[in-house]
């Protein structure tokens, strides 16, 4: 699946949401950053159930950030759902959550 991912976003396959689109402005993160998260980063949950297409959180960690990127992956494209960067309420590490 994640080659399939990389795909869509190497040949521009893919549309941001209008919720995607205001995390972005709210938080800062461009859409290459977003772009590279996917291109470089691993999957780290997969929500097969999701509908209108199956879905995944993918993360990345650099130097500078951690980032979450939640993606559809519908038939044809991507669907670029929301982004974050995780808190440490939640998260251990960028790919490892806090048990609750």
């Amino acid at each position: 699946m994640i080659e399939k991912i990389r795909s869509y976003i190497r040949s521009d396959q893919y549309l941001i949401t209008a919720h995607a689109r205001l995390r972005m402005a709210e938080r800062g993160i461009k859409t290459g950053a977003i772009e590279q998260a996917i291109i470089t980063g691993e999957i780290i949950e997969e929500y097969s159930d999701d509908e209108p297409c199956p879905s995944v959180l993918m993360g990345i960690e650099t130097t500078d950030i951690m980032l979450h990127v939640v993606i559809g992956v519908c038939d044809d494209h991507l669907r670029i759902i929301t982004c974050y960067y995780p808190d440490d309420a939640h998260w251990i590490t960028y790919n490892e959550r806090r048990r609750e």
